[in-house]
C-alpha cells in the first residue's frame, strides 16, 4: 500500500488504518461520532495527501481545461477555485474535481485519490491542444483543517489575513515558517475551514505547528469515517457512490456546474444538451428515513406498490439529527420534495421522504 507523509503519525496516534484508493489511511482515531462533532464545534485535521494534483500550463492551458471540464473556466480569475467535473464521451462523469487558477496560463486540477490514474490517462488522451501537463500527485501533500476554529488555529501560523480569503479562493504564502504553501478556503465538510497544499518534505513540520496552534481549541486528527459522515450531512456527493461513469452531471443535480454557454465546447456537450432538452431518466435526491432503518449504498428504492424506482448511493445515521439520511437516484416522477419513497432493507420496505440537502441545518 502507498503511504502519505503522515502515515507513521497516524499509527503512533493509534488510528484504525485501512486501505483506501491504494493508500494506508486512517479511518478513525477516537471514534467517528467524536471526530464528527470535533470538526463541527471546533477544529479537526484530515490527511488528504492521497488526493491527486495535476498542473496544466502554457498558452493552451485554458483551452484544454475548458474542453475537459463542464463548468466555465473562463469565469475564474487568478486566485479563485471552481468545482467542476470531467464529462466522459457518453455524458457520464470521469471524476469531479477542483480547478485552481494559479497563475496566468497555469491551473491546478485536484482530483479524487481513487481516480488519479484514470483521470491522468483521460487528460493525456484528450490533450490535442498540446497543453503542458504534469502529474504532481506524488510531490504534493495536503491537509484539510476544518471547523469554526480552523481560521483561529491557522492565523497563528501566518501573516496572511485569512479572513480576507473568500470562499473558493486561495493564496500562496508562508505558513508555519514554510514557504509556497497554497492556502485554500475550501473543504468537504460543510463546516468551513481551509485546505493546505505543500511539499511532502515540510509535512511533519506543518502538522506539528498546526496541532500546537490548535491545542487551545481542542484540535483533533480526523479519519475518513467522519469525513464521510460530515460530507453526507452537508449533502456533498462522493465519487464512486453518488457519481460515476454512468451518471451524468444533470442526473446528479450538478446542472449548476454544467455551463451551456458560448465558447464552452466541453466533451459530451451535445449529449448533455440533448438530455436536458428531452428530460433526464433519473435524478439524485436526498431523503430522510421516516421508519427505523439505515439506508446503505446499493439498497433498492421502491414505491408504495413495491416497484423498484431507484437505488441508494449513500446513507448513514446523521450524527447531528440522529435521523437516517441518504442520497439515491430515483425516476423523475419521485423527485419532488416531500414525496414518500421506501428503502428496501432486508426485504422490508421502510418509509422515507424526499428532502433537499444539506441535512445539517446551520
Amino acid at each position: 500500500m502507498k503511504t502519505t507523509p503522515f502515515t507513521e503519525i497516524h499509527k503512533k496516534l493509534g488510528a484504525k488504518m485501512h486501505e483506501f484508493a491504494g493508500y494506508d489511511m486512517p479511518i478513525e482515531y477516537s471514534g467517528i461520532l467524536d471526530e464528527h462533532f470535533a470538526v463541527l464545534n471546533g477544529v479537526g485535521v484530515f490527511d488528504v495527501s492521497h488526493m491527486g494534483e495535476f498542473w496544466v500550463k502554457g498558452p493552451k492551458a485554458q483551452a484544454f481545461v475548458q474542453k475537459m471540464t463542464s463548468n466555465d473556466v473562463s469565469k475564474i480569475p487568478v486566485g479563485k477555485a471552481q468545482y467542476t467535473c470531467f464529462p466522459n464521451d457518453k455524458g457520464g462523469i470521469v471524476d469531479d474535481l477542483l480547478v485552481y487558477h494559479y497563475e496566468d496560463e497555469k491551473y491546478l486540477l485536484v482530483v479524487n485519490a481513487s481516480n488519479i490514474e484514470k483521470d491522468w490517462n483521460w487528460c493525456m488522451k484528450n490533450n490535442t491542444e498540446g497543453a503542458e501537463l504534469e502529474n504532481a500527485s506524488d510531490h504534493m501533500a495536503q491537509l484539510a483543517v476544518q471547523g469554526p476554529k480552523a481560521i483561529d488555529t491557522l492565523q497563528k501560523l501566518t501573516d496572511i489575513d485569512l479572513s480576507s480569503i473568500p470562499y473558493y479562493a486561495f493564496t500562496t504564502g508562508t505558513l508555519a515558517g514554510v514557504e509556497n504553501v497554497i492556502i485554500s478556503n475550501t473543504g468537504y465538510t460543510g463546516a468551513g475551514g481551509f485546505e493546505l497544499y505543500f511539499y511532502p518534505e515540510n509535512a511533519v513540520k506543518i502538522w506539528d505547528a498546526i496541532f500546537e496552534a490548535g491545542a487551545e481549541f481542542g484540535i483533533q486528527p480526523i479519519g475518513l469515517g467522519a469525513r464521510d459522515t460530515l460530507r453526507l450531512e452537508a449533502g456533498f456527493p462522493l465519487y464512486g457512490n453518488d457519481l460515476d461513469d454512468t451518471t451524468s452531471p444533470l442526473q446528479a443535480g450538478l446542472g449548476w456546474i454544467t455551463k451551456f454557454v458560448e465558447g464552452n465546447d466541453f466533451i459530451s456537450r451535445p449529449i448533455l444538451e440533448e438530455e436536458k432538452a428531452n428530460g433526464i431518466p433519473r435524478k439524485l435526491v436526498g431523503f430522510e428515513m421516516v421508519g427505523k432503518g439505515i439506508a446503505r449504498h446499493g439498497y433498492e428504492i421502491v414505491n408504495k406498490e413495491g416497484e423498484v424506482i431507484g437505488i441508494v448511493t449513500s446513507g448513514t445515521i446523521a450524527p447531528t439529527t440522529k435521523k437516517g439520511i441518504g442520497m439515491g437516484y430515483v425516476k423523475p416522477e419521485y423527485i419532488a420534495l416531500e414525496t414518500l419513497i421506501y428503502i428496501r432493507i432486508r426485504n422490508k420496505d421502510i418509509e422515507a421522504v424526499v428532502v433537499k440537502p444539506p441535512f445539517r441545518k446551520k
